[in-house]
């Protein structure tokens, strides 16, 4: 296959793509695949667009999407290579926005019998931190709606930091999510072709799975499969292929779940370019079953493939 990797962007989680990016060229090439690497960037610089004009030069048969965050995960630069009549690993345009809006994913979630954390949404100025106490109680989680990597998100215990809290969420985003903290394990399921791979659980060092324990090697620990009961992990899978299927994902996703208190898991979000560096989550699950790095990005490019247009 002649495969163009898209890599680093110009979302805060730059960097994660350029790491996501390299090594699955690497993993790409050394499968005999013919792969051309584009460091695209949509923020002051017109190399998206010089890498989509590339591409449609030299037949590229498919686009390996390395983005995380902004333009490269929401829908955008999905729409561009489709008005480009170009292939491109996962979701597509409507998949990727819905995702990418963890307040409207969680809507749809709630509407189809998918639990999910109690939460709040909306401009920082409509949130009301005294309102927002009484309705989700303390500790709370305030984030951006659409942002990943844990960039911008705080652990709130105390009252008096609500509102500084919401406004470091939303100098990264328009939206804030407040949501209920959830003490319990984590526990993430890949789906890789409609089908799930054996369930991840997290135990990072930090309180949360925060950006450095998810990007510092050593910062967590991971065990894949996780050391969970069959039925809680038939019930894990059987909600992330319905999120995978109820969001219109395709080709692979990750989805993330915590457990309440009662031992419910409760899902939180969708990732449609999950991270795909030597201590990302998905790659992890795949050994477990038995798919090597290579064989992985190898059948995420060959599902496109013969996906085609759609």
């Amino acid at each position: 296959m002649k495969i163009a990797v898209f890599m680093g962007g110009s979302s805060p989680e730059r960097d994660v793509a350029l790491n996501s990016g390299r090594q699955i060229s690497e993993a790409l090439r050394s499968t005999g695949q013919d792969v051309t690497v584009h460091d695209v960037e949509w923020q002051g610089k017109d190399t998206l667009f010089k890498a989509v004009d590339e591409c449609v030069r030299n037949n590229t048969d498919v686009v390996f999407l390395a983005l995380h965050g902004g333009l490269g995960e929401n829908g955008g630069v999905q729409g561009v290579l489709e008005a480009a009549g170009l292939v491109y690993t996962g979701s597509g345009i409507e998949g990727s926005a819905i995702a990418m809006d963890k307040h409207i994913s969680k809507k749809i979630f709630r509407h189809n019998g998918i639990p999910t954390a109690p939460w709040v949404a909306g401009a920082p100025e409509s949130l009301d931190p005294e309102a927002i106490v009484d309705e989700l109680y303390l500790p709370c989680v305030v984030k951006p709606v659409d942002l990943g990597s844990t960039i911008g998100l705080t652990v709130v215990r105390d009252a008096s930091d609500l509102a500084d809290a919401i406004r470091q969420a939303s100098s990264y985003s328009r939206s804030v999510m407040v949501e209920a903290y959830i003490p319990g394990a984590e526990l993430t399921v890949p789906v890789l072709g409609g089908e799930t791979l054996p369930v991840v659980e997290i135990r990072p060092s930090h309180e949360i799975y925060d950006y450095e324990c998810k990007y510092t090697s050593g910062m967590s620990q991971y065990f894949a499969p996780a050391p969970i009961s069959q039925e809680l992990g038939t019930t894990l899978s059987e909600y992330a292929l319905k999120v995978f299927e109820t969001l219109v994902l395709r080709d692979f996703a990750r989805i993330d779940f915590r457990l309440d208190a009662g031992g419910i898991p409760l899902c939180f979000e969708a990732n449609t370019l999950p991270g795909m560096t030597s201590t990302s989550l998905v790659p992890k699950s795949a050994r477990a079953a038995g798919i090597e790095f290579p064989e992985l990005v190898t059948r995420i490019a060959r599902m496109a493939l013969e996906r085609g247009h759609e």
